[in-house]
């Protein structure tokens, strides 16, 4: 229902924003909630020991999405020691001097271990698409800014790296917050009028409201060009918090258990180690 089949047009005014709720009451919600985290905290810590698998979650969304929250609540559980949260915002200078897949490819997640980025190298098929100024402070040569072809190569590169990622062991699940503009409306009134939400927002954040419909037109493009069997893309309806909520942790649940994760088997010299070292601990007893 949410997955992006790979091959397939993506018409986002034909996904919706808003479907029913998958919870009865805000009690129930809390519950199903609380199931699925400590479930995901139960599948990380054999995700840890198993040590085969990195996992990579990738978070895109216009402003007031969700993201930080659905991130905050569906990861409670999460052991620290293996999880990476990463947010990417302008790059610096010396990122810039890199090749668009650079500054992420540094954050990317170690074998048995999950990560998060919130937003991503996706930035620069997306708002880079919407500002094509931005090209020009990355350095490229213009014949390979101006041949007309520059957001297909980068499709490529991205599916490239993707699959060169799927094959040795990294599993990616990306995850785009669907929000409908009058819904956006409400949660920007509110970060206005609510005094401990006045920091996330800032004059910038109304200015990109105002190319709607060219990120629409972005995140299509590139949702079609970039789902693959390898890595697919989810279009989660974001306009209920909880649903999305819900809707993502389910999703992340059944990508770990495809895994068929398992802690590591012992063999019978480690038994023996186990062994000998148990009887020395019992034999300091009293000592």
């Amino acid at each position: 229902m949410f997955r992006v089949s790979e091959g397939e047009h993506v018409d986002l005014e034909k996904r919706p924003t808003m479907i029913g709720a998958l919870y009865g009451d805000k009690r129930e919600y809390r519950e199903m909630l609380a199931a699925h985290v400590e479930q995901l905290s139960r599948l990380q810590q054999v995700h840890y020991a198993d040590n085969r698998y990195a996992v990579l979650l990738i978070f895109q969304a216009m402003d007031a999405a969700g993201k930080d929250s659905i991130i905050r609540h569906v990861m409670s559980g999460i052991n620290p020691q293996g999880c990476q949260v990463f947010s990417f915002r302008h790059p610096s200078p010396e990122e810039l001097d890199h090749d668009f897949l650079w500054r992420t490819n540094r954050c990317l997640p170690e074998r048995g271990r999950i990560g998060i980025f919130n937003r991503s190298y996706y930035e620069e098929v997306l708002i880079v698409r919407v500002h094509p100024e931005i090209l020009q402070s990355q350095n490229i040569p213009v014949e390979l800014v101006n041949h007309g072809k520059i957001w297909d190569h980068r499709y490529r590169s991205i599916v490239d790296q993707e699959k060169h990622l799927y094959v040795n062991g990294t599993r990616i699940v990306k995850f785009f917050l669907h929000l409908s503009k009058e819904e956006q409306r409400k949660r920007f009134l509110k970060r206005i009028d609510q005094p401990e939400k006045n920091w996330k927002f800032s004059v910038a954040d109304i200015e990109e409201r105002n190319h709607w419909k060219t990120y629409m037109e972005a995140y299509e493009a590139c949702l079609t060009a970039t789902s693959t069997k390898a890595a697919p893309w989810y279009i989660v309806p974001a306009d209920d918090k909880q649903n999305a909520r819900l809707i993502v942790s389910k999703i992340i649940l059944d990508s770990l258990e495809e895994l068929n994760l398992a802690y590591p088997e012992s063999n019978a010299q480690r038994a023996g180690e186990l062994a000998d070292i148990r009887r020395r601990l019992i034999a300091e007893e009293g000592t």
